[in-house]
């Protein structure tokens, strides 16, 4: 079998003769966020990272935006030259942001990075005048990265995800249509639910202290922060931390099912859930509202705020998200979230973690409204067998 990046050379070469100019190894814009999508995925899995290197020229040079300038294609071909064969050089903006993957690197410190950027300068002063060379940006973009350490709004790093823009764009009229009917959904939802929302209101300001709506910062689409509402189902001033471990558990395999028909002590009983078994924390009511899952209705505000979807997957707590590998992030990633999806009609706390996120990533790459439409007839029959709920 060839190598990935022998393919894209040669399907880009077949594809686009009029690049006949073009250096060999410089892949073309599509190639080469091709290739980044690659590398991630595999970064993913096997927790070894990459270097993305990005040169932003922009029309300092000249050609750089009209077309293949003979200076900019000498500094690429002399970049080239600087870097190892395992090292990938293409456009990753045409003829404005060229790219370099560095891939089978070991980040102990920042001297590696120091040193490819280093050799990188040498090349290209000698190829450019100072004034040209002054213009130019560098960013250094290492994955997989570490969500939040630098700016905790703006988590996760759009730069190595070229290719869900693309997608984003390619599906504009179905986003316009989900969110059309997320809207008149969400609205018809509140009219038509308002007097049960009214009950469970009374309800719970009845039977314990505190108010009605509880607030809770969850993690939306891209990684953005935001604040989710529901029904309090819980005591005030309770303490999460076991919650924080079993969810820690969960996500890392490792959590016990618990039996929903009392026998059996959880482990290999398909009829168990991966739910925190007689949690203090929830008060009778809330128990009966999760049950039934009509503590989430207040979410059709967040949903027609724009925040969430009525289909789509579940949005994760912060600490939550602290315990993802690089590829369960996706699920943030490549969808909105929504109240229901895939996990809750078809597994729900009955599934492993793992399970959950190729459910919402298979939604993500699967999305239609003839698949939400789908998913939220059968929500129903999910919300009132109790299927997995606690």
């Amino acid at each position: 079998m060839s190598h990935p990046r022998n393919y894209i050379l040669n399907s880009v070469e077949r594809s686009r003769p009029s690049e006949s100019n073009m250096p060999a190894e410089v892949l073309s814009e599509d190639a080469f966020q091709r290739l980044i999508s690659i590398e991630r995925k595999r970064s993913e899995r096997s927790q070894r990272p990459f270097v993305l290197l990005l040169i932003e020229t922009g029309d300092s040079l000249p050609g750089g935006n009209n077309g293949n300038g003979r200076i900019l294609l000498d500094m690429l071909t002399s970049v080239q030259g600087a870097t190892r064969e395992t090292d990938v050089t293409g456009w990753y903006k045409t003829n404005a942001v060229v790219g370099m993957m560095f891939r089978e690197i070991v980040l102990d410190n920042n001297l590696v990075l120091s040193t490819i950027l280093s050799r990188i300068a040498s090349v290209l002063r000698e190829q450019l005048d100072t004034e040209q060379f002054n213009r130019i940006k560098f960013s250094f973009h290492v994955f997989p990265d570490n969500w939040g350490s630098n700016d905790p709004e703006h988590p996760s790093n759009p730069t190595f995800y070229p290719d869900l823009k693309k997608r984003e764009k390619a599906n504009r009229l179905g986003r316009v249509t989900k969110r059309l009917v997320d809207i008149v959904g969400s609205i018809s939802l509140l009219v038509l639910l308002s007097p049960i929302v009214a009950i469970i209101a009374a309800g719970i300001k009845l039977t314990s202290r505190g108010p009605v709506h509880f607030q809770q910062k969850r993690i939306g689409e891209h990684g953005m922060p935001f604040t989710l509402l529901k029904f309090r189902t819980m005591h005030l001033n309770n303490d999460a931390s076991e919650h924080k471990e079993y969810v820690r558990q969960f996500i890392a395999g490792h959590a016990v099912k618990h039996p929903t028909n009392g026998n059996g002590n959880g482990h290999g009983n398909n009829d168990g859930i991966f739910k925190l078994a007689n949690d203090p924390r929830i008060t009778p009511v809330g128990s009966f509202l999760r049950r039934s899952s009509l503590d989430e209705l207040p979410q059709l505000v967040n949903v027609l705020r724009g925040e969430m979807s009525l289909v789509g997957p579940r949005p994760p707590l912060p600490y939550e998200l602290e315990a993802y590998a690089p590829w369960h992030r996706r699920r943030v990633l490549e969808a909105k979230p929504g109240i229901t999806g895939l996990w809750q009609v078809y597994g729900r706390s009955r599934v492993g973690f793992d399970d959950m996120v190729r459910l919402d990533l298979r939604y993500a790459q699967n999305c239609s409204p003839w698949l939400d439409l789908k998913i939220l007839l059968q929500t129903p029959r999910a919300v009132f067998g109790g299927n997995g709920a606690c």
